[in-house]
């Protein structure tokens, strides 16, 4: 397959940078289980990389709970405050994030997080993330109007570098099907690193499929190559 040159790249951050996936799927169902309900992987899969009042919204609705998207927020963002406090990087990250920024690739992170939320899981990793051009917070960023799926951080996240690229002109890696749907329509191509549960049907989307970060070849995108 013959994949399009690219110049800048964008990365989302939870199940791709850090391995906090877990921890927001134990975080949910915790709360949901005081309900007597359990979160099914279905409902993780319209969950993964929205930002967190949708995130909310959906599981109360998804299994009927019996309170408001707002009620729920309010205990899933104390819950995240305590338990979320140092995720590890995945496979490949540092290294495929150290060789970018080392070759002069302008790279940045667009996460569907708050901004206090990213602070609090990347505090053990400034050594990696300080090397980003920037971060876009989705779920406090007054210019994303619209979470993933929708195309908003993308733009705006491309928008942010000084030399303001062309939308095909980037690359987002990601481990969600809203996310990589959200790289589409934004006119970027997408390389998707999905957590097992995700169906093959929701990997279609995505311009190439890894099982890791470290199976990663940037010169099929006309990136510098790894020594």
């Amino acid at each position: 397959m013959q994949f399009k040159k690219v110049t800048h790249v964008i990365f989302d951050m939870d199940g791709l940078l850090l391995e906090s996936e877990s921890i927001y799927d134990k975080i949910i169902n915790d709360i949901v289980m005081e309900h007597g309900k359990r979160y099914t992987d279905d409902v993780k899969v319209k969950v993964l990389g929205t930002p967190e009042l949708d995130t909310a919204s959906i599981v109360v609705k998804e299994l009927s709970l019996p309170v408001t998207p707002l009620e729920f927020l309010a205990v899933y963002k104390r819950k995240q405050m305590t338990e979320l406090g140092d995720p590890p990087l995945l496979p490949g990250v540092e290294r495929l994030v150290r060789h970018l920024h080392g070759h002069g690739v302008p790279i940045a992170v667009a996460t569907s997080s708050s901004r206090e939320s990213m602070e609090l899981k990347t505090s053990r990793h400034r050594a990696v993330f300080d090397l980003f051009d920037h971060i876009v917070c989705g779920s406090t960023d007054e210019a994303v109007k619209m979470g993933k799926p929708a195309p908003d951080i993308f733009l705006v996240c491309a928008e942010r570098f000084p030399d303001k690229p062309d939308p095909s002109s980037c690359i987002v890696f990601e481990d969600a099907p809203n996310g990589v749907k959200g790289a589409q329509s934004a006119g970027m191509q997408s390389v998707m690193v999905p957590a097992p549960y995700i169906p093959e049907e929701l990997k279609k989307n995505a311009t190439l499929v890894l099982d890791s970060l470290v199976q990663f070849k940037p010169e099929l995108f006309g990136l510098p190559p790894f020594e």
